[in-house]
């Protein structure tokens, strides 16, 4: 039988009983088991250290190329072994056989001298130690000899004595399952069969193919001594190589462990900041709106005390005047004009103090509410026009911002009628993805973006400084937006 029929018998045999064994095997429910086992493999594995699990990946891919690299070399040395063997044999062979079969190159067949003088030949002990059985063929494949007597004048494939013709030796260890086989099988021994070009003297053609079966014993069992051997090199190999992996990972996983323990105590200390700051952030802002209460109720206080101490006092003396001008014609009535003026104005002046110190009730107003109102009065106290573009405003808003808004516009609004006439004096506001922002703007023109705001005296007061402060202290964000000859814009962001 060929080679390529003994591998496919072999393929059905081992598919046929793998396919039979697999259906015998599985039960009813082993989807479920199957699915449970690879939760629980795969939760294992993680578990495991990241050298272990390297150690264990390297294994697997190591060990199966490894596993690879002995079989290629195992059957790559049994086969030079079972070729070297072969040849050898087969130019002892020929040395026996070709001086028989010269006549072939005239006659298709054998004398009956020549094949007793092979009987005799195949009958010498010494040849029966390592020669079972030989058979001739002719080039059409027919068997002309054979120690089988029953395979003689026999036809049958010519596959492995084709490329014997060619002038090739050829060899394998063979299972014996062939027809022309029989009497070899029968001996029950390990054989390896051998064919040989036997030629012509003269010519050098090849007129006939030898075959001749040789005990495998010995050989086997010095394939199986360099096959251990080679087994041995690829495992000493694969696992000095594991080895020495398994340490430089070690080493980088324990690198790999100390830092994640260092970041881990960084991470948590940064998680402890970040609660700290957070409640001191919090008392930060607490503190503020407490102390914009306190401001406002210090500025109404101070109000309060403006209007019912120096103003009652300057009504009192303007009174008094009059009345002294009245029972008195001596008096200079130019003196007695000007301290009238000079304490109208005083009147006056603490008043408007004192009007700007305290803050109308604004707790139940709404945004929109509280800049109109800031608006109107501005308009009330100079005169001038306010113009409100108001987007939707929310509806409610802490104090302490109401509080803020309302006095960065009314101080907004002030430095635009002092610095721009009261030209052009707009109130924006507008609320958009959480973020309230209120503009005032004047046609004036213009300033330097970082100016701070004085009167012609030199004194400084409440100006732009003091209303970045003022919004920053509730974390908003203050702004200018000025050129010269293009106005100022005054804006202030509050996230809500």
């Amino acid at each position: 039988m060929a080679k390529d029929a003994k591998v496919q018998s072999k393929g059905e045999t081992f598919v046929g009983d793998q396919t039979e064994t697999l259906v015998e095997s599985a039960p009813a429910g082993e989807p479920g088991h199957k699915a449970i086992w690879r939760t629980r493999l795969k939760s294992r594995v993680r578990n495991l250290s990241r050298s272990t699990q390297f150690v264990l990946a390297a294994a697997l891919i190591l060990g199966l190329t490894m596993f690879f690299v002995g079989k290629l070399v195992s059957a790559r040395i049994e086969r030079a072994a079972v070729q070297s063997a072969a040849e050898a044999g087969a130019h002892y062979m020929e040395a026996f056989l070709e001086p028989y079969v010269q006549e072939m190159s005239r006659d298709s067949g054998l004398s009956a001298a020549s094949v007793e003088s092979l009987d005799h030949l195949m009958d010498s002990r010494s040849l029966k130690r390592h020669i079972v059985s030989i058979k001739i063929w002719r080039a059409d494949g027919t068997v002309v000899y054979s120690t089988d007597k029953s395979l003689t004048n026999r036809k049958f494939p010519m596959d492995e004595i084709a490329e014997a013709l060619k002038g090739n030796v050829v060899t394998d260890l063979e299972d014996l399952d062939q027809e022309e086989n029989e009497f070899e099988r029968n001996l029950h021994v390990p054989l390896y069969e051998i064919y040989a070009p036997l030629r012509d003297f003269n010519t050098g053609k090849v007129i006939a193919v030898g075959e001749f079966y040789e005990m495998a014993a010995s050989l086997e069992q010095e394939i199986n001594r360099i096959r251990q051997q080679v087994w041995m090199v690829v495992g000493a190999a694969t696992l000095a190589m594991l080895t020495l992996l398994f340490f430089l990972v070690r080493r980088g996983d324990k690198i790999i462990q100390r830092q994640q323990v260092a970041l881990r105590l960084r991470l948590l200390e940064q998680t402890r900041l970040h609660v700290s700051n957070a409640a001191l952030q919090r008392k930060i802002t607490t503190a503020t709106q407490e102390f914009s209460r306190i401001n406002e109720l210090t500025l109404r206080r101070i109000g309060a005390d403006l209007h019912d101490g120096p103003a009652q006092l300057l009504t009192l003396i303007l009174i008094r005047l009059d009345d002294l001008a009245e029972h008195c014609a001596d008096v200079d009535q130019e003196s007695m004009e000007t301290i009238r003026g000079a304490a109208t104005d005083a009147l006056r002046e603490v008043r408007d103090l004192s009007r700007g110190l305290a803050l109308p009730e604004i707790n139940d107003l709404s945004l929109v509410e509280e800049l109109q109102l800031v608006g109107q009065r501005h308009e009330q106290r100079t005169g001038t026009k306010v113009k409100l573009k108001l987007g939707q405003l929310p509806e409610e808003a802490p104090l302490p911002l109401k509080l803020c808004i309302y006095r960065f516009v009314q101080e907004a609004l002030n430095n635009a009628y002092r610095h721009a006439q009261g030209k052009g004096q707009v109130i924006s506001g507008d609320y958009l993805n959480g973020m309230l922002i209120i503009t005032v703007r004047d046609n004036g023109p213009g300033m330097a973006a970082d100016a701070l705001m004085g009167d012609a005296q030199g004194r400084t007061r409440l100006g732009l400084a003091g209303l970045r402060h003022r919004v920053e202290s509730l974390g908003g964000m203050f702004s200018i937006d000025s050129s010269p000859g293009k106005g100022t814009a005054v804006n202030a962001q509050f996230k809500l």
